[in-house]
């Protein structure tokens, strides 16, 4: 699957392969965070093995895994990373988590909420039970 917008540069994306990575530099994208933890599936890369394909790509690469509902230090971590506008790709398993990080990372900015979630259900991503 390919990576869904959540904005004009951003995007949720399911589990990446690490051979994708120099497509999605190729086209503009400048970073990836992960938001998966290490060994959720059997034979997921691991965040350190995404992170060397990333570099080797020329992307920056954060690790920031959620289980269940994101944190708020998680939250804050990614309103901090993509407050710079530069183009990110976000992904865990289907993509749900990353999409529910980043609209509780811009409701924390003052984002409209209703804004919000009509974004994520264009991409895709149900987050009308979210609390926002």
């Amino acid at each position: 699957m390919s990576p869904r917008p959540l904005s004009p540069t951003l995007w949720a994306s399911p589990q990446l392969a690490p051979a994708a990575l120099p497509g999605l530099a190729e086209a503009g994208v400048r970073r990836i965070i992960s938001n998966r933890p290490d060994h959720e599936d059997p034979g997921q890369p691991t965040a350190a093995e995404m992170e060397a394909a990333a570099k080797e790509a020329g992307l920056s690469f954060l690790w920031i895994p959620v289980s269940g509902m994101p944190a708020p230090d998680q939250v804050q971590a990614v309103a901090e990373a993509l407050v710079d506008g530069q183009p990110t790709v976000l992904f865990c398993r289907s993509g749900m988590r990353s999409a529910a990080i980043w609209a509780m990372s811009e409701r924390s900015k003052g984002a409209d909420e209703e804004d919000l979630r009509t974004a994520a259900a264009a991409a895709g991503y149900d987050l009308s039970r979210l609390p926002l």
